[in-house]
């Protein structure tokens, strides 16, 4: 009978959205929110809602939860107003939303409950004038029962105010590229059981052939219960733990003989559905998933490095910084397309994962990466005021909230709780001094480490960075020795021997006095060069930049992998793989080697090419250049066999722009997983002319199939001809003229000369 009714409960859902007023195709994001945590029977609530903005803050005396108030303005949910998205403009830090719900008369007997994905900052709502209660804080969800007030069947009035007024302590990380006033995560009504699960937790033993579940109900069991789990994926029987009565969870494991591991190349999911029953009926439903892999910190093989693993294999991260923001609707994307485009985007130039820069991304995010195959970092949004008690309370509740809500979620490897120390400074007046020192106070390193212990005793699975470090600052206890740097091209490999050196158990290096290195891995997890290039030569500054930079990394193994900023352009950082409409960006790479993308940058096999601090050498008319080789082959992977080919080509533009092809070359390379070590090096012919030179340089296995490819770059010095052979074979004089020999400009407003007058502007 109970699963029958389940049957039924998830065939009715079409039915009970259209029954909230509209078809699933005339609201925005349709789709379930949580799809780690999904009822058969909710309704919607995204869509147009009445709207009224409060700016003398005079509704709670006026009373305008009692429906007698006008609410002019129409808003779409679930866009921050401020958005283009919402149609509302940005006029008051206090918004009052209104609208009619009605709550299917089928649910008649269950426990209905309104839930919020995300609202920024104090929530207060009503139902009919009645006061469901009050939510502070902006990035988890929070719930109202309205079971007493509900009225299955007849339409009611539901009324939320939301308060965003400024507050030192409130959270806001980037907000300041758009604010996410009030609902800006998919309200909906649900349905459950009499006695309902609060959360369903899975915890994967991948040598145990096991899985712990950890099922929390929202009131202590009122008699003996039974809960029942149907694995819908992975071939596993049924499951049945009784819960006894007065007990508000249960404990208990699962064996998974053969189990099926989550992995970035083979990201499969054990779905499940969870069935408590036993008490009033009816049983309350959910659906939810897990991935069998484990985090963990291992050697790299023949190495001390230590490196972040998944399912005990070594990860080299080759991450980006997500600042998770759209030009119309900030914190929140438009169709669950994007949002799932977001992820694969990073995936398709070969990223293996995303760091969701302070702020506490959508669920829906989260399940694409999940299923997509792409490593989560999970950041905590910071303050920009002092480490008040209300702060810390503030950052403490949305850690709590954000592990609750994403522990099923096999994407993520970390929780970040700060970055760059950002809201950990205290300001200590100083005699004589008209601005306070900004201090980062020992205790408040202190509070900073004991909440990265209190992160390790809500999620021992996974890692956690104390403070993503930034600006001579340092890290307290921590499970990542992570930095941020923003440097030009030619200066990574000189720093990144400095990390390097300065990487070992008990270096004081990046860590706050008092504190120091254990084993943890060496990642860099910012970097760039400048924040923008407006007024430059455009996108290919930054990706000369950004290839120098990945040379470098790569020749430096004892660096367990980098974090680039960023995916995509914002406001005025415009170092994004993308722009901030997420049109694409012209590298030139493809333009001096055929067929280079930036996957080739990303690849697991790559060869760094040429000297370790330059793209561009110079060299004479008829040397031969001994150019250095770096293998950097990190990756397990045995299907390659034991040797590639490296192909190497000489091709270049003289004086007159006519390229040729001088010198080609192959050879085989040994090939061993993880391996990382310089390659003899190539000897290379330069041209008998000058001119502009590349030497592209191909991986190949066996068979021929390109896996990467990379180039180094020469400019040929010498003579320059006063004649020539052009194309057609006629002999041609040339003449040169200084560029800044001109006598007269009046066609211009202002001149200057750059390059040592060889351009004029």
């Amino acid at each position: 009978m109970a699963v029958n009714a389940v049957r039924i409960a998830w065939a009715a859902l079409a039915a009970a959205v259209l029954l909230a007023g509209g078809g699933a195709q005339d609201i925005p994001l349709p789709e379930h929110p949580r799809p780690d945590f999904e009822r058969p029977a909710w309704v919607n609530l995204n869509g147009r809602w009445q709207f009224r903005f409060d700016p003398g803050d005079e509704g709670l005396t006026q009373k305008w939860q009692d429906g007698a108030a006008a609410f002019p303005l129409a808003i779409t949910v679930p866009f921050p107003w401020g958005s283009a998205l919402s149609g509302v403009p940005d006029r008051a830090p206090i918004g009052w939303y209104a609208r009619t719900v009605e709550v299917p008369a089928g649910w008649k007997g269950q426990r209905i409950f309104l839930v919020v994905g995300a609202a920024d900052w104090h929530t207060t709502a009503w139902l009919d004038g009645q006061k469901l209660g009050e939510h502070q804080g902006g990035y988890t969800p929070f719930e109202f029962e309205l079971t007493p007030h509900a009225r299955p069947g007849t339409p009611q009035r539901l009324t939320l105010r939301v308060d965003y007024k400024d507050r030192a302590f409130k959270l806001e990380g980037k907000q300041g590229y758009g604010n996410a006033r009030g609902l800006w995560q998919t309200p909906y009504l649900e349905a459950r059981g009499t006695t309902a699960l609060a959360a369903v937790h899975f915890t994967p033993d991948l040598a145990a052939k096991k899985v712990t579940v950890q099922a929390d109900l929202l009131e202590a069991a009122p008699q003996d219960l039974n809960l029942r789990l149907a694995f819908r994926t992975g071939g596993l029987a049924a499951v049945e733990q009784r819960v006894p009565r007065g007990q508000a969870g249960v404990r208990f494991e699962v064996a998974i003989p053969e189990p099926r591991r989550w992995s970035l190349e083979d990201p499969f999911l054990y779905e499940v559905e969870a069935q408590l029953a036993g008490g009033a009926p009816p049983p309350d439903v959910v659906r939810t998933y897990f991935g069998m892999r484990t985090i963990s910190v291992v050697n790299l093989p023949g190495t001390d490095h230590r490196y972040v693993a998944l399912n005990g294999e070594p990860v080299y991260l080759q991450l980006t910084l997500d600042q998770a923001y759209h030009p119309d609707g900030f914190y929140t994307f438009p169709t669950d397309a994007f949002v799932r485009d977001e992820v694969l985007r990073a995936r398709q130039i070969g990223l293996n994962g995303l760091r969701e820069h302070v702020k506490v991304e959508s669920p829906r995010k989260l399940y694409w990466a999940d299923r997509l195959g792409v490593l989560i970092m999970a950041d905590v949004p910071n303050s920009w005021g002092e480490p008040t008690p209300e702060m810390r309370k503030e950052i403490e509740g949305t850690l709590r909230g954000m592990i609750r809500r994403d522990y099923n979620h096999p994407a993520v490897f970390a929780w970040v709780p700060f970055n760059e120390t950002w809201g950990l400074f205290s300001n200590v007046p100083k005699p004589g001094q008209e601005k306070p020192d900004r201090v980062y106070r020992p205790e408040t390193q202190a509070w900073v480490a004991s909440v990265y212990r209190l992160a390790k005793s809500l999620d021992g699975t996974r890692l956690v960075e104390d403070n993503s470090v930034c600006c001579g600052r340092g890290h307290t206890e921590t499970d990542i020795n992570s930095w941020h740097d923003y440097l030009p091209g030619w200066a990574w490999d000189e720093q990144l021997d400095k990390v390097s050196t300065g990487t070992r158990p008990g270096s004081t290096w990046n860590f706050e006095e008092g504190y120091k290195q254990d084993r943890q891995p060496n990642i860099n997890s910012e970097f760039g060069n400048v924040w923008g290039y407006e007024g430059s030569t455009g996108d290919v500054d930054w990706s000369w930049d950004y290839h120098r930079a990945v040379n470098a990394f790569r020749r430096h193994p004892r660096v367990a992998g980098w974090l680039y900023t960023e995916h995509h352009d914002v406001i005025n950082e415009w170092n994004g793989y993308w722009r901030f409409d997420r049109t694409e960006k012209f590298t030139g790479m493809e333009d001096l080697v055929e067929g280079m993308t930036l996957q080739d940058l990303h690849a697991p096999l790559y060869v760094a090419v040429g000297t370790p601090a330059d793209l561009s050498r110079s060299v004479k008319v008829g040397e031969t250049v001994e150019v250095p080789l770096w293998a950097s082959f990190l990756t397990g992977s045995t299907a390659w066999g034991s040797e590639l080919v490296l192909q190497a080509r000489l091709y270049g533009w003289n004086t007159l722009g006519r390229k040729r092809t001088t010198f080609t070359t192959s050879r085989t390379v040994a090939y061993r997983p993880w391996m990382s070590e310089a390659l003899a090096p190539l000897a290379v012919p330069m041209p008998q002319e000058p001119g502009v030179a590349v030497l592209a340089v191909e991986l190949t296995d066996r068979a021929g199939s390109v896996l990467h490819r990379n180039f180094a770059t020469f400019v040929v010095e010498g003579p320059r001809p006063d004649e020539v052979t052009l194309a057609d074979g006629r002999r041609a004089h040339v003449s040169r003229i200084d560029p800044a020999g001109f006598s007269s400009a009046r066609w211009s407003l202002k001149q200057w000369n750059v390059l040592e007058g060889l351009k004029v502007n």
